[in-house]
């Protein structure tokens, strides 16, 4: 019987890693007990699954940052125009500069924010009693300070998450910071040479530890709308998905909670537009971010690099809200779909294998 129960948590503890560091949203685990320690060995996996979806929309990521940045070469381009350009001008390997920073980045912020939650969890009393109901109790200590009556369901996830997503992006942002001024670079206008180079580079020349960590502040204040929206719409899209179109988004799964389980088209189709939805809200800060971390690599863009607020004004009173502050949006939106597809669909395949619940009760 004990070995029963050891085996049930695990595959708990594993469905709730899996489906939280593969879709973007923040960790969400049961019972501190010594089963913890086998949650290390999923690491792994969602880490690998991280890099394939990461690398599957490598090239939207870097020409969103030479567009949102308003690069010389290309800030006159559009996206597929723009893509265009990098593999004539440069090369096709160029499509993925960066990405190398960006695949180091992923294992470190996914432990850390695994560990994080964990610590958060603890202080906040989550509990958690099965994984057909993930939040079935209230918090007791969310609960007396935000109100009885509060759905702490979404409130426990939104603020629990977001604190572990602080503490993981605090952690590994200079790699960030990294990836970004790589991206960038253009052949024949290379600055840096690798990882290790452009951090010794960047700490010798434009301020030690605080030059790694310049747009850490917009970083922060867009997480949390950002993690929030995309965890909370997903939910609700699959619940309505479920509850009023089961004929066409669902097929029939005995085995999980409500009898149904999401088809992959349309667990990419909640995911896409959840996604859309929160960086709607967060982007602005996005582009504030991108724009403060590449400051210093032109004297003509070191104005970017003052700080938070005065960023955003300039942002604005030079280019407005669509071109300044919403720039390379759209291939946000681009990148979204290549991206849910890669991660939804490795979480998919892994709970099947472990046979854990899709379904969700309506």
């Amino acid at each position: 019987m004990a070995s029963i129960t050891a085996t049930e948590q695990s595959r708990k503890n594993a469905e709730f890693i899996v489906k939280n560091l593969l879709a973007g949203a923040p960790p969400v685990h049961c019972h501190s007990n010594p089963n913890h320690a086998n949650m290390s060995h999923h690491l792994p996996i969602t880490g690998v699954a991280g890099m394939c979806s990461k690398t599957a929309v490598a090239p939207l990521d870097r020409i969103k940052i030479l567009l949102q940045a308003h690069s010389i070469h290309y800030k006159h381009l559009g996206v597929f125009s723009g893509l265009q350009h990098i593999v004539k001008k440069e090369s096709f390997f160029a499509l993925y500069k960066g990405n190398g920073a960006q695949m180091v980045r992923i294992f470190p912020y996914a432990a850390t924010q695994f560990t994080a939650f964990e610590v958060y969890k603890k202080w906040n009393k989550v509990e958690c009693l099965s994984s057909r109901n993930l939040f079935p109790n209230r918090v007791q200590y969310l609960g007396k300070a935000l109100g009885t009556n509060l759905p702490i369901k979404h409130a426990d996830k939104f603020i629990a998450g977001a604190a572990a997503g602080v503490t993981a992006v605090t952690l590994t942002y200079p790699l960030d910071t990294i990836r970004a001024r790589l991206a960038f670079q253009v052949t024949g206008e290379h600055r840096y040479n690798g990882i290790v180079h452009t951090a010794v580079t960047i700490f010798r020349t434009e301020g030690g530890l605080r030059a790694l960590y310049r747009g850490f502040v917009p970083t922060l204040m867009g997480m949390v709308p950002y993690a929030g929206f995309s965890f909370y719409c997903f939910e609700m899209l699959k619940f309505v998905c479920m509850k009023y179109a089961p004929g066409i988004t669902c097929k029939k799964c005995d085995r999980n909670t409500g009898g149904l389980v999401l088809c992959v088209p349309a667990k990419l189709l909640c995911g896409g537009f959840a996604g859309a939805v929160a960086q709607s809200f967060s982007y602005p800060l996005d582009v504030t971010r991108r724009r403060m971390q590449l400051a210093m690599m032109n004297p003509e863009t070191a104005k970017f690099g003052m700080g938070m607020w005065k960023t955003l004004t300039i942002i604005y009173n030079e280019n407005g809200i669509m071109k300044g502050l919403y720039r390379g949006m759209s291939i946000n939106y681009l990148r979204a779909i290549p991206m849910v597809a890669v991660s939804f669909s490795t979480y998919e395949v892994l709970k099947q294998a472990l046979k854990l619940d899709t379904g969700m009760k309506i």
